[in-house]
């Protein structure tokens, strides 16, 4: 082997070590085990003014989740019309996407803007996202759905 030949391996090996491996891409839904948005009814944040939680018995697949409702009239219009009832950025949380990653939500952690759901990772990120509404919204969009992978 000639000494250039190894000094080129021996500068590349370090970028070797350090690439990252690539890493698949999310799903579009925040989903555990299939079940989109912790098995909330996602109707119910704008029926019932806040989370209710889905029942096994009543559910809607879509966007490769399982979408769980309280009563078969959520999931009757869940089915009907899932832009009007589907939360913003998959349901992963909204502040999170705005800063350009991914994260989880908490059903407690919500907001309804202009008749869009938003989920956060807990309520003090919620207040955070809400103090700039607007601002942190656009920031969202902006990076949606490339922070996916």
């Amino acid at each position: 082997m000639h000494r250039r030949t190894l000094a080129k391996l021996t500068l590349a090996a370090p970028a070797l070590f350090l690439a990252r491996p690539a890493f698949a891409k999310e799903p579009e839904i925040y989903q555990e085990g299939g079940v989109a948005i912790d098995g909330s009814d996602t109707v119910g944040y704008f029926t019932q003014n806040g989370p209710v939680a889905g029942d096994a018995s009543f559910t809607v697949d879509y966007k490769g989740a399982t979408w769980r409702f309280a009563d078969q009239g959520s999931a009757d219009a869940f089915a009907a019309n899932q832009a009007a009832y589907e939360p913003q950025f998959g349901g992963y949380c909204a502040w999170a996407v705005g800063q350009g990653y991914i994260a989880s939500t908490t059903p407690e952690a919500w907001t309804i803007h202009n008749d869009k759901l938003y989920l956060n990772y807990s309520r003090g990120v919620r207040r955070r996202f809400e103090r700039n509404l607007e601002e942190n919204i656009a920031k969202a969009e902006a990076n949606w759905p490339r922070v996916l992978g």
